[in-house]
């Protein structure tokens, strides 16, 4: 097949659509799309496109296999190089067709709308500043877009100059400053965009201005934008949010409390602590969001600066009934109940307390704790059988479920989301406890986005995609089948491959993710060694080369 050439003015929600057709049409067995797949997808060559093999084809086939047989098919290697293209051709043709330059370089300089944003690059500026080098100084919003202090103090002459609103979306100096893709991806300006911030608040600009923005959804309430939303939790830039605080900025928004807990450099967090301007509902936020990132240092901050861990956010958990549902290591629970943590408190979406979660997660090392700080979980019926399993006594959960035959049954009734929950903390005598109850070792359960842990899974998939070989080989010597696909039709092994490199457990590294699973005869067609993976690959490259020979 000749190769396909870009248009001039390419199109990646094209691209996109197309990929997602072709996938369509290869999974309904269509020949010319499975045709194409053959062609051009490693995993696929030599496989037949009609009969009973293209079965086989039809079914396996993914998104992401039909974007890069589009990419393949236009010369590129795969598709992020090809949407990189496209992209630069993107930005060459607005460049092209620019008609108001500094228009264009605000809105290219200036987070998007509509959309996340701490999203994109500053290539697209930055091609219309090289077209354009006009546009640099050519007003105050351009100077305070780029953190130009200069020409910033130089353009305050002007009477009303700081308070005058201008630009694409009609907004004051200051927020061009906070809400500027440079700030957050310059950190050569940095210095020069506190000057400006200050300069402009000096000068009489709002330090609490913003703007109401529309939801991205129908029906959605509008959300208002804040500058110490750009400044704090979108840039984290330190500077600019001191100069805020100091102007009379009030950091309890709706988004600055919950966005700038976002990563492990607690700087500007610290800062918004310290300034004693937080309300109580704002720092229970800092506290639950940290759980999100599995950051003890930020957690015990945010305690130290009197969070109060009782306190239910708006999505329902206290920040122990948070850190429980993220499966927080053992250190970030304890640290929580010594600040006053109530494990017996319930929660707002389903009344459950943080120790009725954590029996479900498989934390007995949790209930373990409970039990050393001489707490009562409380737990009552089928509680206290599942905290059994948890804690790996086999015997007592045996004997209670054969004392109440009702509490297995509803112990059954949750095996597929208690067996997946065990499997994702690696306890494998609680996996074992669940088992001998009855538990069936196939059973799949609801799945879990935060861990990117599909609908279908089988706990085999949790326990090889987050790295746990003992649990792995149980389930597999238990009769979990070895290459069952979830609902994202990826096998166990094909998660253990990716989590090596793609992956929050990636630093772990073990080549029994791959090996356990090999080793029971897990397909390898399909699958390839991570780049850069160098303890597990000799394993996976022996049964890959005996799989094609």
């Amino acid at each position: 097949m000749s190769q396909k050439q870009l248009p001039h003015s390419p199109d990646i929600n094209q691209y996109k659509k197309q990929a997602k057709e072709l996938a369509r049409a290869c999974r309904a067995g269509l020949p010319e799309a499975l045709e194409r797949m053959r062609e051009h997808h490693p995993r696929h060559v030599n496989q037949q496109v009609s009969g009973p093999a293209s079965q086989h084809v039809s079914e396996a086939v993914k998104l992401a296999e039909a974007q890069l047989v589009l990419a393949r098919e236009h010369g590129f290697a795969s598709w992020p190089k090809f949407a990189a293209e496209v992209e630069r051709r993107r930005i060459t043709r607005a460049v092209d067709d620019v008609g108001d330059p500094v228009d264009a370089f605000l809105r290219a300089a200036l987070v998007p709308r509509g959309t996340a944003h701490v999203s994109g690059t500053l290539e697209e500026a930055e091609a219309i500043r090289a077209r354009y080098p006009q546009v640099e100084r050519a007003n105050l919003y351009t100077a305070a877009v780029l953190g130009d202090d200069a020409a910033v103090q130089a353009a305050l002459e002007h009477a009303d100059a700081a308070t005058r609103k201008g630009g694409p979306y009609g907004w004051e100096p200051l927020l061009h400053v906070c809400f500027s893709r440079y700030l957050r991806l310059d950190q050569a300006r940095t210095a020069g965009f506190e000057r400006a911030s200050r300069m402009l608040l000096e000068a009489g600009a709002d330090a609490n201005g913003g703007w109401y923005e529309k939801p991205d959804y129908e029906g959605g309430p509008e959300v208002w934008e804040s500058a110490m939303y750009g400044a704090a939790g979108l840039a984290q830039s330190a500077g600019v949010t001191r100069a805020l605080l100091e102007h009379g900025a009030d950091p309890n928004d709706g988004e600055t409390p919950y966005h700038v807990p976002e990563g492990y450099d607690n700087t500007v967090m610290e800062i918004l602590l310290q300034s004693g301007k937080l309300t109580e509902r704002s720092k229970s936020w800092l506290l639950a969001r940290k759980a999100d990132w599995h950051d003890y240092d930020g957690m015990k901050m945010a305690l130290e600066h009197g969070a109060d861990p009782n306190l239910i956010p708006r999505w329902g958990r206290s920040a122990l009934q948070h850190a429980v549902q993220r499966d927080n290591r053992i250190e970030m629970l304890r640290l929580l109940l010594e600040h006053a943590a109530d494990p017996q408190l319930p929660n707002a979406m389903d009344r459950r307390t943080a120790a009725q979660m954590a029996a479900r997660h498989g934390r007995g090392d949790f209930l373990v704790v409970l039990d050393e700080m001489g707490i009562d979980p409380k737990l009552t019926g089928v509680d206290r059988l599942i905290a059994a399993c948890a804690r790996g006594e086999g015997a007592a959960a045996a004997a209670m479920a054969g004392e109440t035959p009702a509490l297995r049954e509803a112990l059954l009734a949750e095996g597929g989301e208690l067996l997946g929950a065990f499997a994702g903390v690696g306890n494998t005598d609680g996996v074992r406890c669940l088992l001998d109850l009855g538990v069936a070792a196939d059973a799949v359960y609801g799945g879990d986005a935060y861990f990117d842990e599909a609908k279908d899974s089988t706990a085999l998939h949790v326990a090889a995609w987050r790295g746990w070989p003992e649990t792995a080989r149980l389930l597999i010597a238990r009769g979990t089948p070895v290459d069952a696909k979830d609902g994202k039709g990826r096998t166990a092994l094909q998660l253990a491959v990716k989590a090596c490199t793609d992956s929050y457990w990636k630093g772990r590294r073990r080549p029994e993710w791959i090996a356990v699973l090999v080793e029971a005869g897990a397909s390898v067609e399909g699958i390839a060694v991570p780049t850069g993976y160098a303890e597990g690959d000799e394993v996976l490259k022996k049964q890959v080369s005996k799989s094609a020979s």
